[in-house]
């Protein structure tokens, strides 16, 4: 489905252009975009194994990959073996010798890039063994090549988008007077496993605001039932493919009172600024400063707390962000959130979120999901 080998080659050129020999990954949106393997579903706490701090793979330019697992990785979590070399390291096995002879058989005598998902414990064995002052981070070397989308990657995430825009039509209808925040994101959950998502790409967050006594699901109050007369907010993504998705709508419980449906209109406005400014080109800061202008010149800016938008794609957060301290220069073919909030404390709250891609004149949403005023009452 994915050219890896392509991305591979184009990967050299920026190691060879950052005058960087080796770039060793471990499992993490990076090493898949570049080779495939893909990464486990996260868990609370940490599953780990014998000589699990070997776990990875150094690519160069002008060779294959070389790939570095623990035996219960490679036998549990490795889906297809990928190309390249393979060394698998067993239980009883010294670790720390077999990544030695691997990392000095490299050759290398420059530069070694390190991705930001590796291990402490890993990072100080190579710089043990090769060297701590010829380390340097790797990750913006991919992140370079991640944030343009080809068309394929687009396709994936519309996959993605798609399970989240079913899982809101099915669960959208339960947001009645009684319902509890748990219930509802235990909802959205099933609902995206069955329209295809492989799992959540974030933990899925229903709530009502994000003061003290508002209900929340991630909080005490996620029993709490649901009243009339209150707003309830959702985001939440799913995954296809290895690629993201991340979205939000609110809903209404009851007949929105007028200024709720004022406020609504300003955030809308605030969407579609956002959106008509992503135009390549255009610092990622100033369309920021688009999307926040409507909500701001409401007199509303002090309650629009966070930033427009964030990079998506492999990963849910991904740079460049679309916030006041990022001046990159929008790309055709990037993807990002448009996702402005207004939270009134005491009063109601509400939020939007759908992606947009960046194309020369501006952006282009990929959701198809309605984004007018919906109300249960």
């Amino acid at each position: 489905m994915f050219d890896y080998a392509d991305r591979r080659r184009r990967l050299a050129q920026r190691l060879e252009a950052e005058d960087v020999d080796v770039l060793f990954l471990a499992p993490s949106a990076d090493l898949e975009y570049l080779t495939g393997v893909e990464r486990q579903i996260p868990n609370f706490g940490e599953a780990s194994y014998a000589n699990g701090w070997v776990t990875g793979a150094f690519l160069r330019p002008g060779a294959d990959p070389i790939f570095v697992f623990p035996r219960m990785f490679a036998a549990f979590d490795l889906r297809e073996e990928p190309e390249g070399e393979l060394v698998v390291v067993n239980e009883t096995d010294d670790g720390f010798a077999t990544f030695e002879r691997i990392a000095r058989g490299l050759g290398s005598k420059g530069r070694i890039a390190v991705g930001d998902r590796v291990w402490a414990e890993t990072t100080l064995n190579l710089g043990r063994i090769l060297g701590f002052e010829r380390l340097r981070t790797g990750t913006t070397l991919v992140n370079e090549l991640r944030r343009v989308k080809s068309t394929e990657e687009l396709e994936a995430m519309g996959r993605a988008i798609r399970t989240v825009e079913q899982t809101m039509a099915a669960v959208a209808p339960l947001v009645v007077p009684g319902v509890t925040m748990a219930q509802l994101a235990e909802a959205v959950e099933h609902e995206l496993r069955a329209a295809g998502s492989r799992t959540p790409s974030f933990t899925t967050h229903i709530f009502t605001g994000l003061g003290s006594g508002e209900l929340d699901s991630g909080t005490e109050t996620a029993h709490e039932p649901l009243p009339v007369g209150t707003s309830v907010m959702f985001d939440f993504g799913g995954v296809v493919d290895g690629y993201c998705s991340d979205f939000g709508r609110t809903i209404y419980c009851g007949d929105p009172p007028d200024d709720y449906r004022e406020t609504y209109g300003i955030m809308l406005a605030a969407q579609e600024a956002g959106r008509a400014a992503a135009a390549a080109g255009t610092p990622a800061s100033a369309v920021n400063a688009a999307c926040r202008a409507p909500i701001e010149n409401a007199g509303l800016g002090q309650y629009f707390r966070h930033r427009m938008g964030h990079g998506i794609g492999l990963d849910i957060h991904e740079r460049p962000f679309i916030s006041p301290e990022d001046e990159t220069q929008l790309e055709p073919g990037m993807t990002f959130t448009d996702e402005p909030s207004i939270i009134l404390p005491g009063r109601f709250s509400l939020r939007i979120e759908d992606i947009v891609v960046c194309e020369e004149g501006g952006g282009r949403i990929l959701n198809d999901y309605p984004a007018a005023l919906v109300a249960n009452g």
